[in-house]
């Protein structure tokens, strides 16, 4: 899954990320300490979601209470809750689609009861 993070209160103002399932794929960062946060994104590369969080999150920058760091953990929060709930949505769609509602079912039952009445 590829997800756009804007970050906040940092330097940088835009983080690509690539996930698969659970594990960071890439990670690009627009704006902020260059060298940084490319060494940032080779690190984290191949990383579970949930390590990364363990690792980053709450980190921060001089005074500021965030890091372009903490921002990555809630971009990649920010994903996977994307991710979770557009796969939440597709079961939900086919299990809709293979659920038969009340009034086919009646349907149903009429067609058999007038197939065995004709017979």
């Amino acid at each position: 899954m590829e997800y756009t993070y804007y970050p906040k209160g940092v330097c940088s103002n835009k983080i690509d990320i690539d996930v698969e399932g659970n594990i960071i794929k890439n990670v690009k960062f627009y704006g902020g300490c260059d060298g940084n946060l490319k060494a940032l994104s080779k690190l984290v590369k191949g990383m579970t979601v949930e390590s990364v969080s363990e690792i980053l999150s709450g980190n921060t920058c001089g005074f500021r209470p965030t890091s372009c760091a903490d921002q990555l953990v809630k971009g990649l929060n920010e994903a996977m809750a994307l991710d979770q709930e557009a796969a939440s949505c597709e079961k939900a769609e086919t299990c809709a689609a293979n659920e038969v509602s009340d009034e086919d079912k009646d349907l149903g039952q009429t067609e058999k009861e007038n197939e065995e009445a004709e017979a």
